[in-house]
């Protein structure tokens, strides 16, 4: 689901106790057990130098932004573009001297044709900062085409840009195309123009504006930081929260990292899908993208410079199994050994999260809230993952544990608003996060 409203708010939160685990293929020496909240980090080291290519030394490239396709939507929602430019708006949460984009044709049948592609520093609204456009290439070329079910890769340009810097990238579709690949709750403001190739120009001349980013998937920029790929449903893809503001948890995050660990230190990804589910897809719903495990090593093991993976995720696969004999708690655990495991074999830690309450939420039953509390309680006794956020503490009413807090809640008793995000956020432990990815200091 998208949002049309875009206003901006910003609110306080506390953060909630954590726990860590040893786990298979990481780094003993660099766990650690957290019993209470995490603590400021002020004087870690922050990682330097060029990541441009040198002889014989591949480039470091890291994802600053990045989002998870899914698609294609059902016809009476499908978006066609013809002779038009996109202008897609995204925030980086890295700096870096140069950039590069990943496109995604994965959900098409056809080709793509794509005539022309161009990363400016966004003003504001769909206008760019003068003298900031570049072209972007792809193979050296100007234009491509991308097959069907394939993704392509942009050349690198010079572009220097600050950690949440707001970007606009402009792509022009001489032709008529469809958005068949989608990440639809985007909850963030893009544009397409009138007829015409207006890439190059300040202010785009907008014939209507969208709350998705079709075919763009990915942005990179030239640091060697470790990223942290966030993997979940709607509560990591933001729904509840202010659009235009960015107030999705995996952003409150990156903001967290940027005062207690300082700017670069670690790249955030949100690749949450709305509706996503770890086990099954949902053959009705295609925008809520392919389940987790099918989707894991294109939207975690493909994304530059991953070095950590969040998983908040498993509330769908509970509430959209039969209400009073829904799922059994023991094959939700068997997907997040699973996930765990994939990712250790790649030397990824694991930073899981405690299922959200969800007392009030129109598919609440109390048989589907036993499954969410034996996860729950498996999670926190069993610790299989290398660290975990107590979601489930840093959330609930302390007085009705089933129910979210009143204050967090975005009014549908599941999704937090920008305050819950924030304190879903602060449940993070990131000392022992970055000390996981490979921070010192």
């Amino acid at each position: 689901m998208s949002s049309t409203e875009f206003c901006v708010s910003d609110s306080p939160a506390s953060p909630a106790p954590t726990h860590a685990q040893d786990s298979p293929g990481v780094d003993r020496g660099r766990r650690r057990v957290l019993l209470a909240a995490p603590v400021v980090a002020g004087a870690l080291v922050v990682p330097t130098g060029d990541a441009r290519a040198q002889t014989g030394i591949p480039e470091r490239w890291s994802a600053g932004w990045g989002c998870a396709p899914a698609g294609p939507p059902p016809p009476a929602s499908l978006l066609t573009f013809a002779n038009q430019t996109l202008r897609l708006i995204v925030r980086t949460s890295l700096g870096g001297n140069r950039i590069r984009i990943r496109l995604s044709n994965e959900m098409g049948d056809t080709e793509l044709r794509l005539g022309s592609a161009r990363v400016a520093l966004r003003a504001g609204g769909a206008v760019i900062t003068a003298g900031t456009s570049r072209q972007l290439t792809f193979s050296g070329r100007t234009n491509v085409t991308i097959p069907a079910g394939a993704p392509a890769v942009s050349d690198p340009v010079s572009l220097p840009i600050a950690p949440f810097t707001d970007l606009a990238i402009s792509l022009y579709f001489p032709g008529t195309v469809q958005a068949t690949t989608i990440h639809n709750a985007a909850y963030q403001a893009s544009y397409a123009s009138t007829t015409g190739d207006f890439g190059a120009q300040t202010s785009l001349p907008i014939q209507r504006a969208f709350a998705s980013w079709p075919f763009l998937t990915e942005v990179d920029v030239d640091r060697a930081a470790p990223v942290l790929v966030a993997a979940g449903d709607s509560v990591t893809d933001g729904v509840g929260s202010t659009s235009n503001g960015n107030r999705r948890w995996p952003d409150y995050l990156a903001r967290r990292i940027q005062v207690e660990l300082g700017n670069d230190r670690i790249g955030v990804v949100n690749r949450g899908i709305s509706a996503n589910r770890m086990l099954a897809n949902t053959a009705t719903a295609l925008l809520a993208g392919n389940d987790l495990l099918e989707r894991f090593d294109r939207d975690v093991l493909a994304t530059a410079g991953v070095r950590g993976l969040a998983v908040l995720i498993g509330i769908n696969d509970i509430v959209y199994s039969p209400p009073s004999a829904p799922i059994p708690a023991d094959d939700l655990i068997a997907g997040y050994l699973q996930l765990i495991a994939r990712a250790h074999l790649h030397g990824i830690p694991v930073l899981g999260a405690t299922l959200p309450p969800f007392f009030g939420f129109v598919y609440y039953t109390p048989a589907r809230e036993a499954v969410r509390q034996a996860v729950n309680a498996w999670m926190r006794s069993a610790l299989p993952f290398d660290l975990l956020a107590d979601v489930d503490l840093a959330l609930r009413d302390p007085d009705v544990p089933q129910r979210l807090l009143a204050a967090y809640d975005s009014g549908d008793r599941l999704h937090p608003n920008d305050v819950g995000y924030e304190a879903l956020a602060g449940a993070v432990p990131l000392p022992a996060l970055w000390s996981l990815m490979g921070g010192t200091g």
